[in-house]
């Protein structure tokens, strides 16, 4: 019968998907916008949508952004040029992210790949001392930061220290970045830095950006990634010029 071919009113071809796009992509007045109203030029849905996809692709990114830092790390069995101050930096950053986020309940597109870039950065915190002759002192460091993480994370921390946390990303960020800036230029090149994840971390913090003040109104997180990308660029205008550069060219040269 003809009306049977007729959806049903206020029922739409995307009702089976309904679930899934209200739980991780939209609300549901989008969610009517779109597929009841056909209106797919909507523009607060589109940024919404816009902001969840950049999310969730920016946390898929992270799961492997720093795995070509790691594997060049252990195939050189050295961390020649990377510095560990940067990195201790780099996790104070992050686990900060992490923990204000948390405790602000901010969903977790808006900050998952803070997750996946703190396992990774304790893995190559920990090949640097290893390939410096101090394995202990790498076995120490995942204890101890993986004590206070539990700390931080749990409700005995206040929100204020938390929120301090967040807001030291900054000045950390920047430290940590500057250090790193200033060993590449010492050196003459960038040692064992990988390429690919500086990019990755460059374009990952910029799009950061838009989904925190999309996703979280949250100005603070927005300025840190703002901090984020300006020193992230740094490095990655570094690798571009040091791009022919290399300890055994360098060594070479003297």
């Amino acid at each position: 019968m003809a009306e049977d071919s007729v959806l049903v009113e206020g029922s739409s071809f995307m009702d089976p998907f309904k679930g899934l796009l209200l739980t991780y992509f939209m609300p549901e007045s989008c969610y009517d916008e779109f597929f009841l109203n056909f209106n797919f030029l909507d523009v607060p849905c589109l940024k919404i949508i816009l902001s969840k996809g950049l999310g969730f692709g920016i946390i898929l990114g992270s799961v492997m952004v720093k795995l070509p830092q790691i594997f060049k790390l252990m195939g050189a069995k050295s961390a020649e040029g990377l510095s560990f101050h940067t990195v201790l930096l780099e996790l104070l950053a992050i686990t900060g992210t992490m923990a204000y986020s948390i405790a602000n309940k901010f969903p977790f597109s808006a900050w998952g790949e803070a997750l996946f870039l703190m396992l990774q950065t304790i893995a190559i915190g920990f090949l640097i001392q290893h390939y410096g002759g101090r394995t202990s002192r790498g076995l120490l460091f995942l204890v101890v930061y993986f004590g206070l993480l539990v700390l931080v994370l749990s409700p005995v921390t206040p929100m204020s220290v938390v929120t301090s946390l967040q807001a030291s990303n900054m000045p950390a960020i920047i430290v940590g970045r500057l250090i790193q800036a200033a060993s590449n230029f010492r050196n003459g090149h960038t040692g064992q830095l990988s390429a690919v994840s500086v990019f990755l971390l460059f374009a990952g913090s910029l799009a950061r950006i838009f989904t925190s003040l999309q996703e979280t109104g949250d100005s603070l997180m927005a300025l840190t990634y703002v901090i984020s990308s300006a020193c992230n660029g740094i490095i990655a205008l570094q690798v571009l010029y040091y791009w022919n550069s290399s300890p055994e060219r360098k060594k070479k040269s003297e």
